[in-house]
């Protein structure tokens, strides 16, 4: 299978928090940027983006977050608070030499990027999210928007202990395959990408570390209002996403003071992959436009 990665460079960051392995794509004298995959993927999961970003200039490291494939994996829930996450990243672009982020962030990717703008955006040249709100906006909607409610039942699911890691193991992650199968267009995922991602799910406390980020979510207090964000946003969305209502896109892009836009009417939560050519060309003309 071409998978689009045949030049990436695979490393591993040694961070003070944290260890968290790589893929890296483009110059070393290029902008860095920073892509942030959700669950359950991994790094390669930007394999339609980091040639593209690459051919464009940029110097494209996307990690395996904490919690993902190698990268280090700390113990209890407290580990995979928002803040955590952040500073993760905070500290991987000054492990490249940057001090300003310019970040790009599918699901869970995506929630962290928002955090970023939130709470550190002094550190944030601009974001990209595609396909995630606000979390703050999420979890209030997973309990008070009854669209929401429906499509947030497996998060709620993830704060029982053990059972939702055991229901992803049996019978070699069927139910996890069927998921993302389920939730994309037809062609979305190449099903010789399977083995891959079951070797990354396989790793030791990787299940229990990734699903830790659901139940830190829970846990978390995020019910103050949220303050207006002025980092440069770029929001990317397809409208049939299955875990996320069109309204919480309208809702976190209205928190932006400098926000824009890019919807796919058949794209779903798994867009990235399915419009990559118009996706691509978007996020090159974002993240260039403080280069003019």
């Amino acid at each position: 299978m071409k998978t689009g990665m045949e030049d990436a460079r695979f490393g591993v960051a040694h961070l003070d928090r944290i260890a968290l392995h790589y893929a890296e794509m483009g110059p070393e004298d290029g902008p860095l940027v920073i892509l942030l995959h959700g669950f359950p993927d991994n790094c390669l999961g930007w394999r339609h983006q980091m040639p593209a970003l690459a051919k464009a200039g940029f110097r494209v490291i996307a990690p395996d977050q904490r919690g993902y494939g190698v990268s280090g994996k700390p113990r209890g829930v407290k580990a995979y608070d928002l803040d955590e996450l952040a500073q993760d990243v905070i500290a991987l672009a000054h492990h490249f030499g940057e001090a300003k982020l310019r970040v790009v962030g599918h699901d869970w990717g995506a929630s962290v990027a928002w955090w970023l703008c939130s709470t550190r955006p002094a550190a944030m040249e601009k974001a990209a999210m595609i396909n995630a709100p606000h979390p703050a906006v999420w979890k209030q909607a997973m309990f008070a928007d009854k669209e929401q409610r429906k499509k947030s039942r497996y998060v709620k699911m993830f704060r029982l202990r053990g059972i939702p890691e055991w229901a992803m193991r049996r019978k070699n992650y069927a139910a996890l395959i069927e998921a993302l199968e389920a939730s994309a267009r037809d062609g979305a995922f190449d099903k010789a990408e399977w083995e891959q991602y079951r070797r990354t799910w396989s790793e030791p406390k990787a299940l229990t570390s990734m699903i830790h980020w659901y139940r830190a979510l829970l846990k978390k207090d995020l019910s103050a209002p949220v303050a207006r964000i002025d980092v440069p946003v770029l929001l990317i969305w397809g409208e049939k996403d299955e875990f996320a209502d069109m309204s919480l896109a309208k809702q976190s892009i209205e928190l932006c003071e400098r926000g824009g836009t890019l919807f796919f009417g058949e794209g779903t939560h798994w867009v990235l992959r399915e419009e990559p050519k118009p996706i691509n060309d978007m996020l090159i003309t974002f993240l260039r436009s403080d280069q003019e």
